[in-house]
């Protein structure tokens, strides 16, 4: 009889008796940091140097929302230490680092056949594959979960191991003794962090570590606060005067730079191109064609683009897509394809008898953009490679790269780099492997390093959209005429984007190939937000799996901002009809959620509403992304008004509860940031396909918020003594369907697709 190992497991699991695989085993993963001249390893998060500095590691990738001060703020708070004697440096990718709370909620994507056992499986299984695995991927705000209590604990044992050595010194015992300010304290005497640190760095650490009683938390601040942060961030100097270094600033002795062409969709086959074109090019180092995409390295970007641009490449394609031809097939699945239900709370499907009320809402691709294209550095020589890239999952872009020239993964060593912006985008590993090729391509004359950056409009051929999301929203509504809900379902036609996802980063499989895996597979990932954040009666919500022939993938929000959108929009529908205040009739539906209760009276103070009143331009929306204690909470009120060069929003208030706030000043930034990106979402241009290419290739063609566009803000947070949550989808997530709101309030028009204005206003 075969015997697979979700059967071994189950079982084990059912047998009650010890759950025993060998891959459940524990590892312990020795310390990846190499001491520099006059530093001193303490674990694998911290190092201390003979003058002071406390230089700390951080797995994650740096793309903005702050990790390389969070991490370290919460090892200077642990150990003691002065924030102006912190560094940084990027963590190689080790065992060391897994981030296990994003390897659990991502089960179903590496191992679907064992996910879902039991919840302490589950934990077990998550737990061994990040370490055996490197998983250190930087996605769904898990940096805190993952990494908080790792970072005090390394702390926590450096700081007795520096106190054991003054005290040793003094002659007390290393209980007595204070550390702070970089100085361990014992009455009059004191003793630098610089002083202590070789002799300390031989101790054995405590087990289990002396954490402090309290783990870092900064208060809530008033809207208007100007206060200075405590923990200014550590990046912020360095990308003012333009030393910080991205991927695209890596310089290397005797570097080239490559250009690339990709087909239009991702099944392209390159068919041709005029090789002699490039002749009248100077500079150039050499051509390297693969199946689908040409490059060309010359001595200057620039160089190589033109030579591309001269070679006119030409690809074959195979059932191009268009947007039309997704809309149809969305139309079509949503009203008559198989469902699949993903999600029922209270009497689920049986609470619904009939449909009172009901609405349709469409979403449309929306592409991450970020500000670098994919970018990426790379040496071959000696069957070896060496990587410079930014990557938000370093260790499955390395085995790309590996397995994409044939070499060992341990044969690639990976320099992660910041990214400038990514959205999730940097998931992805293409360049990782298109980087991989050429470099390899170019070392047959001898090694050369090679720097390859796609140009804007490879970026977005070739980015992997936010999928659509077409969603029917209906009601069963009491009979008291106050539009009181009983009975809610959520029907959405959309692709199945987080398990087509999967299978490219862990099944290493092409687009297309992917795409196929997962056809006609429920996804609950990819439709997560769709129970709303109120108590009702009876929620049922149902996935209708669309294959709509383009690739798509993660952006900022994710599911959740098609889902919010959808519900927040239907409420406020509901509400309109029945004549019921938006902010009272939210209210009345919040059941014990006191904490989103808390937001949305926070938020109504900030923005001074008057009830969403017709031609008020105010519109409410509201989001909790999570579950239990850990999950964050937000609303916002939108503010419009009609001018000369048409509606503009004007303000967005927001109040959010992200439990135990670490940094207060980086938190308020990711608000902020989110509220600007859903305002694009709102209120950007669509990218439509025409025979598979963007018909806007170009950053403008967006119709992205400029500086001039962003509204006033105020944004506050609720005191929680919950754990820390992340707030960087918050403000993408609540935007939309708080401006779509205002703009009805605005206008009396009642906009359901977004973006708001692609059929105009």
């Amino acid at each position: 009889m075969p015997v697979s190992r979700r059967g071994v497991l189950a079982g084990a699991a059912a047998g009650g008796g010890l759950l025993v695989a060998w891959w459940l085993v524990p590892r312990a993963y020795g310390t990846p940091l190499v001491a520099a001249k006059g530093e001193h390893v303490f674990g694998a998060w911290l190092k201390i140097a003979a003058d002071g500095v406390v230089t700390v590691a951080v797995p994650q990738l740096e793309m903005g929302q702050g990790i390389t001060t969070l991490l370290p703020q919460i090892v200077a708070h642990e150990l003691g230490a002065d924030w102006r004697q912190i560094a940084v440096e990027p963590a190689p990718v080790s065992g060391a680092y897994g981030n296990v709370p994003l390897a659990q909620k991502w089960i179903a994507l590496w191992d679907p056949l064992a996910a879902g056992l039991s919840a302490r499986t589950d934990a077990l299984m998550a737990t061994r594959f990040a370490g055996a695995q490197r998983f250190n991927a930087t996605a769904e705000g898990t940096s805190l979960p993952a990494y908080e209590m790792s970072c005090r604990e390394a702390a926590a044992a450096a700081r007795a191991m520096l106190a054991q050595e003054a005290a040793s010194r003094w002659g007390v015992t290393w209980e007595e003794c204070e550390v702070e300010g970089g100085f361990v304290i014992h009455g009059e005497r004191r003793a630098s962090f610089g002083e202590l640190a070789e002799a300390a760095a031989g101790y054995s650490p405590h087990d289990p570590p002396p954490l402090r009683p309290e783990p870092l938390r900064e208060a809530p601040l008033p809207a208007d606060s100007d206060q200075a942060p405590a923990y200014p961030r550590i990046d912020l100097p360095s990308k003012v005067d333009g030393s910080w270094r991205f991927a695209g600033d890596v310089r290397l002795p005797g570097m080239v730079f490559a250009s690339i062409r990709h087909g239009p969709t991702d099944g392209s086959e390159l068919t041709g191109f005029d090789r002699d074109a490039a002749g009248e090019i100077r500079g150039l180092a050499g051509i390297v064609e693969s199946k689908r995409w040409l490059a060309v390295a010359a001595e200057t970007w620039w160089s190589a683009d033109a030579a591309l641009e001269a070679m006119k490449p030409k690809f074959a394609v195979s059932a191009p897509v268009s947007s039309n031809e997704i809309a149809a097939k969305l139309d079509t699945f949503l009203t008559g394809g198989e469902g699949f239900i993903i999600a029922e709370t209270g009497f689920g499907a049986a609470a619904m008898t009939r449909v009172d009320m009901a609405r349709r809402y469409e979403i449309e691709p929306h592409h991450a953009a970020p500000v670098e294209t994919a970018t990426a550095a790379a040496r071959f020589a000696d069957g070896r490679l060496d990587l410079w890239l930014a990557s938000q999952a370093p260790e499955q872009a390395r085995i790309a790269a590996a397995r994409a020239i044939g070499i060992a993964t341990e044969d690639v060593a990976l320099y992660p780099m910041p990214a400038g912006g990514s959205f999730d985008a940097r998931l992805e590993h293409d360049h990782a492997i298109e980087i991989a090729l050429i470099a390899r391509e170019l070392a047959k004359d001898g090694p050369r390093p090679v720097q390859l950056t796609w140009p804007r409009r490879d970026e977005l051929i070739r980015s992997r959209p936010r999928p659509p999301a077409w969603l029917l929203l209906g009601a069963q509504l009491s009979g008291a005429d106050d539009g009181a809900i009983d009975a809610l379902r959520v029907r959405i036609a959309t692709p199945p984007a987080a398990r087509e996802f999967g299978q490219r980063l862990f099944g290493n499989l092409t687009t297309m190939a992917a795409i196929r895996e997962t056809s006609g597979q429920p996804d609950p990932l990819a439709c997560e937000g769709a129970v709303p954040p109120y108590e009702l009666p009876g929620v049922v919500v149902e996935h209708v799996p669309v294959e709509i022939g383009l690739p798509v993938g993660r952006v900022r929000g994710n599911s959740h901002g098609p889902t919010t959108f959808a519900i927040e929009s239907f409420i406020d529908e509901i509400a309109a009809k029945y004549g019921r205040e938006p902010l009272s009739f939210r209210m009345a539906m919040l059941g014990n959620d006191v904490r989103l209760a808390a937001c949305l009276q926070r938020a109504a103070q900030l923005a001074g509403w008057d009830g969403g009143a017709d031609q008020s331009g105010q519109g409410l929306a509201c989001a909790r992304i999570g579950d239990g204690p850990e999950a964050a909470r937000i609303a916002c009120i939108a503010t419009a008004r009609q001018g000369e060069g048409g509606v503009r929003v004007i303000q967005l208030a927001a109040a959010a509860d992200i439990g135990r706030i670490v940094n207060h000043d980086i938190a308020r930034q990711q608000i902020e940031g989110g509220l600007v990106f859903g305002m694009g979402i709102a209120l950007g241009n669509p990218v439509k396909l025409r025979s598979g290419m963007p018909e806007n290739r170009d950053y403008a063609g967006l119709g992205l918020p400029l500086l001039a566009d962003c509204p006033a803000m105020r944004i506050e947070f609720i005191a929680s003594e919950a754990p820390p949550a992340d707030p960087g989808e918050l403000g993408a997530v609540v935007a939309p369907p708080a401006i779509a709101n205002a703009l009805f309030s605005a206008t009396g028009l009642r906009l359901r697709r977004l973006p708001l204005l692609s059929d105009g206003i």
